[in-house]
């Protein structure tokens, strides 16, 4: 998914907790799905958009996690 200065990314087999990655033009961060807390965060990065997003499609993205990851979140 990409918004207007980030974009949401999911690595195959990625570490747990499940989470994704919100990557910047400045920075990133990981944020846990479950709790949509910021878990790793580096440089400078605008996350509302991601989490605005992210808040509405938690099912999609345990599932995709689920899928890369090969356990169940």
């Amino acid at each position: 998914m990409r918004f207007a200065n980030t974009e949401i990314a999911m690595y195959f087999a990625d570490h747990p907790p499940p989470h994704f990655h919100v990557l910047g033009r400045e920075g990133a961060a990981q944020i846990e799905i479950a709790s949509l807390n910021v878990i790793a965060l580096s440089g400078r990065i605008d996350l509302r958009d991601a989490l605005r997003w992210a808040e509405q499609n938690k099912d999609l993205l345990e599932a995709k996690w689920n899928e890369l990851s090969g356990t169940v979140a």
